[in-house]
């Protein structure tokens, strides 16, 4: 009989013969030579009981596709079925939790339990291209305007055109945060997504540009982060072991906003408080910042730092277009899973052609 070399890989065996040793071992266990790691974009992923095929990630993108109400349409749900046909992840864009934390008209809501039937089409439909269902939720806080919900919008503090959030309301959001997250599972959502990037409350509140409190929601670091930590918890309870992103906006940009060494304090808390990923974004700076539009991979720095201090993947984000660099930064070791958004808006079959393009390259 051949003589053969047994390598266990991280989810399955591989045998072959010895003289195929070094080509195979390439593309059977993911390892560190000349100080590259050879876990690639194409390589799975898994986490918490799901595998991801991949790690290319679409990132949660507006649409403008829901109705006025907020409902899942035929439209918006061909929107994500045709591009999540070879991701590892798609994340459906930011749906509001409360009418009061709504961000702008034809936004997707998920405040009602009216919308869970939408939800349900939606999970099936990627479910069918094999690939998972997660949606982001959000609440926009602050940032809105009256004339989208009706009322004075509210924020961590007082500021023209938004008045602060008392504290039994705060409460009731982290309330609304923990329904919409029902609502998910119930759909036959696979997790969900935090949005505490881009300006949005949970942002709002971590921020120190935005939150002048001078009571426990405010000032010092750690009461900034205790908001979204209640979020997440009261979220984590209400999941039934789904699985909990956190988008984190990451640094502001600015002298006196969050910065990333005030981050990496708070990503530790959040694995500590049981998010399964942490999508690395940008904070107050919002999602694409003028000064770095022509950086690729703008804020994969700080997500690559954020890496170095968690056990649980990271997602880096940041302009990024070729299957190449994707791959580079994950082979790297700067991220986990790398999410590309632009590129898929425009060309559908992105992360298809991506795939082949890597597969003929290696």
């Amino acid at each position: 009989m051949r003589s053969t070399l047994k390598i266990f890989a991280q989810h399955h065996v591989c045998i072959f013969p010895k003289n195929q040793f070094n080509i195979l071992l390439y593309r059977c266990v993911p390892f560190i030579a000349n100080g590259v790691s050879l876990t690639t974009l194409l390589d799975p992923l898994k986490v918490k009981g799901y595998t991801f095929r991949n790690r290319i990630v679409m990132p949660p993108m507006q649409t403008g596709k829901a109705t006025f109400e907020g409902t899942i349409t035929n439209r918006l749900i061909n929107f994500y079925v045709r591009r999540s046909s070879a991701l590892g992840l798609p994340i459906v864009e930011h749906a509001y939790v409360s009418q009061v934390g709504k961000m702008g008209p034809k936004q997707l809501g998920i405040h009602d339990d009216s919308l869970i039937g939408g939800f349900e089409k939606l999970a099936k439909g990627l479910h069918e291209v094999r690939a998972p269902a997660v949606v982001q939720i959000s609440h926009a806080g602050g940032v809105t305007n009256k004339k989208v919900i009706g009322t004075i919008p509210a924020g961590p503090s007082e500021r023209p055109k938004t008045r602060m959030l008392k504290i039994d309301e705060i409460e009731n959001i982290c309330e609304d945060f923990a329904l919409a997250a029902k609502r998910a599972v119930k759909s036959g959502f696979d997790g969900i997504e935090l949005h505490g990037a881009h300006g949005y409350l949970l942002n709002q509140f971590f921020s120190p540009l935005l939150n002048k409190r001078k009571d426990d929601y405010g000032g010092s670091l750690e009461n900034r982060m205790r908001f979204p930590l209640l979020v997440v918890g009261n979220v984590r309870k209400h999941l039934n072991g789904k699985l909990l992103l956190y988008r984190l906006g990451s640094d502001d940009l600015a002298p006196n906003g969050t910065h990333i060494e005030e981050s990496i304090i708070f990503a530790r808390r959040l694995e500590q408080f049981g998010v399964d990923i942490i999508d690395v974004s940008g904070g107050m700076c919002g999602s694409e910042p003028k000064q770095l539009r022509q950086v690729k991979g703008y804020f994969v720095p700080q997500a690559s730092e954020i890496k170095k201090t968690v056990s649980i993947p990271v997602i880096g984000v940041g302009g990024i277009t070729e299957a190449q660099f994707a791959d580079e930064l994950v082979r790297e070791e700067k991220v986990d899973l790398v999410a590309v958004g632009r590129a898929l808006w425009r060309d559908p079959k992105w992360a298809e052609k991506a795939v082949q393009t890597l597969r003929n390259n290696n």
